[in-house]
């Protein structure tokens, strides 16, 4: 884990040849976006490879209206994403309790939290944020070869994973491996971040049977029952890398969404830039050294029937760079499964009816995918 990079940072790409992508302030009627969507994927260098080329206008299909990629600062200075500190609730059942009532008040409202005193070594942290960025800041050439949509693949080093049905790129590139219920062969990872994803993964684990246990207990159930369901089952390991932007105002990193999990615990590096929609303001999630930032995904949302929310968040561009963020998604994915999930039969009454069809992970995922980021929450299709 302590190999070194001998690639420097601001590496001058030898080997890619960018296509003469329309910037910005030419846009006309001639523009043709999916032409133009088609020659930046065939490059196989990303964001990352623009900037490299020296562009000083963010291409067209990067454009985002100002109203969205614009950063909107609440004027309501109660607003914020609660920091819950986990030191001792194993030992302590008082701190346990006002850890739960914590948690429970934040998924109801905001569906986001961040958590201090988790466990998992600083030292692991800062080693998979390093290497993510190494995987990124590579000679472009050997980066190319882990270059797919196939999201069969082991290993996936992509731009956007809907690039070509959003309306809005994003500008930021990513590289996704599944790591579990099915770990995969190390020799299909890239050496420069094979080793930190699984031992990450391992504490990643760890940290989520912990919190799916504090999420039971804040609904009433008893501490292993999502665990019992499985919703720990998958785990999904991503890196996202942003690159610097020429026109920040004009571009966005991560379009609003909200996520196609049960959780998402999610480390960010130090520069911010990630904010979460509450009470119709968008709210910073500031990054605190050492700390997970746990948000509510669409199939907890699902199965706790709206008890606990799913809120919707975004990333800003910014004029600095690159960022880093590691985001591990708690679900199986597209993976085969027979497996039926519906509102917890628990939290059902007369009073609370279901809102939601039983549906397979596997089928979330799919119609999740196929809109896209486009702004637009994918759980109102499964309402009954």
């Amino acid at each position: 884990m302590n190999q070194t990079s001998n690639t420097p940072q601001n590496w001058s790409p030898k080997h890619t040849k960018m296509p003469n992508l329309t910037p910005f302030s030419k846009l006309d009627k001639t523009f043709d976006r999916a032409s133009e969507l088609k020659a930046f994927d065939q490059t196989k260098a990303g964001v990352k490879g623009l900037v490299d080329s020296g562009v000083a206008e963010i291409p067209g299909i990067f454009y985002c209206p100002p109203k969205e990629a614009s950063n909107s600062i609440p004027e309501e200075t109660h607003l914020g994403v609660p920091v819950v500190d986990l030191e001792d609730i194993d030992k302590d059942p008082f701190k346990r309790r006002q850890v739960v009532d914590e948690i429970r008040e934040a998924s109801e409202t905001g569906g986001f939290f961040q958590v201090i005193n988790h466990g998992v070594p600083v030292s692991v942290q800062e080693e998979i944020i390093n290497r993510v960025r190494r995987f990124f800041e590579q000679d472009s050439e050997v980066k190319k070869q882990y270059y797919t949509r196939d999201y069969t693949k082991s290993f996936i080093y992509n731009c956007n994973f809907d690039l070509f049905s959003s309306p809005v790129a994003n500008w930021r590139d990513t590289i996704v491996t599944v790591m579990a219920p099915n770990p995969p062969n190390p020799h299909d990872l890239p050496q420069v971040c094979r080793d930190i994803l699984f031992e990450y993964s391992k504490h990643i684990m760890k940290l989520g049977e912990l919190i799916f246990g504090l999420l039971s207990e804040a609904l009433g159930l008893k501490s292993t029952h999502l665990v019992d369901l499985d919703c720990n089952e998958g785990l999904r390991i991503i890196g996202h890398y942003y690159p610097s932007s020429p026109q920040p105002e004009l571009s966005i990193g991560t379009t609003e969404h909200s996520d196609d999990t049960f959780i998402t615990v999610l480390l960010q590096d130090n520069m911010g830039g990630l904010q979460v929609r509450q009470q119709n303001k968008w709210v910073d999630v500031p990054p605190v050294p050492g700390a997970f930032v746990i948000n509510v995904g669409n199939l907890l949302q699902l199965i706790t029937n709206d008890r606990f929310v799913s809120s919707e968040h975004k990333v800003l561009a910014n004029r600095e760079g690159p960022r880093i963020s590691v985001a591990s998604f708690f679900s199986t994915g597209r993976l085969p499964t027979s497996k039926l999930y519906g509102p917890i039969k628990e939290l059902l009454s007369e009073q609370n009816p279901p809102k939601y069809k039983e549906i397979t992970v596997r089928e979330y995922n799919i119609y999740f995918a196929e809109k896209g980021l486009d702004g637009t929450s994918a759980l109102p299709h499964f309402k009954i």
